[in-house]
């Protein structure tokens, strides 16, 4: 028993004298890191959601979230305006995460929707060439297949039967001149030629002319009926050549851009999911629908078999024509103000800072960045949110390491300050921190907020009390927003 004893306490000090020996050797060290670490200190603490919302020490949010501390700028290197620092742990907390800016194309092809018309160029409206009653039609509804030449109606009509004597009295005087200009009246009517032949034989007036199709294709707009009683601008009927068809496509205004005439197209439809059909883009309608904000883009595919059908719809897909590299920022990155485009770009050592940029075209992925950043740029691309209502209250807006020589002093001060108008919720006279329900500031892009502001030294607190409506200007210095000049338009009442 006391052999296990003494075993136990020498184990104790050998450790001991390790840890004393170590200790010595990396005592300067450990000392350094405990400076830093105090050194370090946090300036405030802000909302997660709103960094309007601030405090001097850890808590929640209005919101029940942790408050997220923000510290002071010890890195020469980074000394630009609006340049933020989170701590690894925060960062990793927030789930803060980037991606590269990147040379690249968007995505070459556009998907839509797209409905089956006819070929309107293969479209033909029959319009009799004289009034006369239909005394038989050979077609009975829409949809009927015909074949050109095939017989549609017999029209009996007093004109056509004076034109039919005219021709054969010019044919029995043996007049070259007058046969010929008969013979082209009847042309001009529409009269079929075998119809000429056979009259011009038989020497015998037809009280009904049979009219024939003109195409192949299928009967559209049928509108008359037997007995029906026409003229020159009735629609009789329509023919409609289906061996080749239109796709009328919607594109967004967006990719308007890159469509152009003769870009290749394919195609399917819900009924023949296995078959894709190939054809090209025909024809770009100059206006864009005023309600739909599309544009409207013709397509031709070959129909030979007929299975595609007028109304049909279909999905298509648009491949552009090859295109140059641009640099290209993930569409996740972006944040839009209604004024203003910017991104919160990743400087080293857990520094951000708010820039802005210009954006062209973009797809499902991806914007075409023209300016403010560069390739290989880290950016934000969650919780950028919360990073840039931190940095845009004081950021130029400039790409870190841009050449500013053409700012001048005095604007950096003037992103520092701003003027506004407000109305006090409350005051504190004890610690001087009044509460102000102020408006939007338009230069920042920051909406209208209620927030804590300390006054100035020289600022008499009679002149504040709840409610009252006040002009004033505030600095923003070390995280610190100070009110330095107010007036106030409605004073304090005092009760004697």
């Amino acid at each position: 028993m006391n052999t296990l004893v003494l075993v136990v306490i020498a184990a104790i000090l050998g450790a001991a004298a390790s840890y004393f020996f170590i200790g010595q050797q990396n005592g300067s060290s450990s000392i350094d890191e405990l400076q830093n670490s105090q050194e370090q200190k946090p300036l405030y603490w802000v909302a997660p959601m709103d960094a309007n919302f601030r405090r001097d020490q850890p808590g929640k949010s209005p919101m029940g979230m942790d408050l997220v501390p923000v510290y002071q700028e010890d890195n020469s290197e980074f000394d630009d305006a609006g340049v933020v620092s989170i701590s690894p742990g925060v960062v990793q907390n927030l789930g803060v995460r980037t991606a590269k800016v990147t040379l690249g194309k968007l995505k070459p092809e556009i998907n839509t929707i797209g409905v089956v018309r006819y070929d309107e160029e293969r479209l033909i409206h029959v319009h009799p060439r004289i009034a006369g009653w239909l005394e038989k039609l050979y077609v009975k509804a829409t949809g009927e297949h015909v074949e050109q030449g095939a017989p549609l109606y017999e029209l009996y009509s007093p004109e056509l039967v004076n034109a039919q004597e005219e021709y054969l009295l010019a044919v029995s005087s043996n007049e070259k001149r007058l046969v010929d200009a008969a013979k082209s009246r009847l042309e001009a009517l529409h009269i079929p030629s075998s119809t000429i032949e056979q009259l011009h034989k038989t020497k015998q007036v037809k009280q009904y002319v049979l009219f024939t199709a003109p195409q192949s294709g299928v009967i559209e707009n049928l509108n008359i009926r037997e007995g029906f009683y026409v003229q020159p601008d009735t629609t009789l009927l329509s023919i409609g050549d289906l061996s080749q068809v239109w796709v009328e496509a919607q594109v967004l205004e967006r990719d308007a851009p890159f469509v152009s005439v003769d870009d290749k197209v394919t195609m399917q439809l819900d009924y023949l999911p296995s078959r894709l059909w190939s054809g090209k883009v025909d024809y770009i309608y100059p206006s864009l629908d005023p309600q739909q904000r599309t544009l409207r883009v013709r397509l031709r595919f070959n129909n030979q078999e007929l299975v595609l059908k007028p109304n049909m719809y279909a999905t298509v897909t648009i491949h552009q024509s090859p295109r140059m590299s641009q640099l290209l920022l993930p569409k996740a990155a972006l944040i839009r103000t209604g004024h203003q485009q910017r991104v919160v770009v990743a400087l080293e050592q857990g520094k951000y800072k708010s820039v802005e940029v210009e954006t062209a075209a973009f797809d499902d992925d991806y914007i075409v960045v023209t300016s403010g950043v560069e390739l290989n740029d880290e950016v934000v691309i969650s919780a950028q949110f919360l990073l840039d209502s931190e940095s845009s209250i004081a950021s130029d807006f400039r790409r870190f390491g841009q050449d500013n020589s053409n700012t001048m002093e005095d604007e950096s001060t003037e992103v520092s300050r701003a003027r506004v108008k407000g109305v006090v919720q409350a005051l504190e006279t004890t610690s001087r921190v009044v509460t102000i329900a102020r408006e939007a500031i338009e230069k920042w892009q920051r909406p209208a907020a209620t927030m804590e502001f300390m006054l100035a030294d020289d600022i008499d607190l009679t002149m504040l009390s709840k409610g009252s409506e006040i002009d004033f200007t505030f600095e923003i210095s070390d995280g610190e927003f100070t009110v330095t000049t107010l007036h106030a338009h409605s004073m304090p009442t005092h009760q004697h």
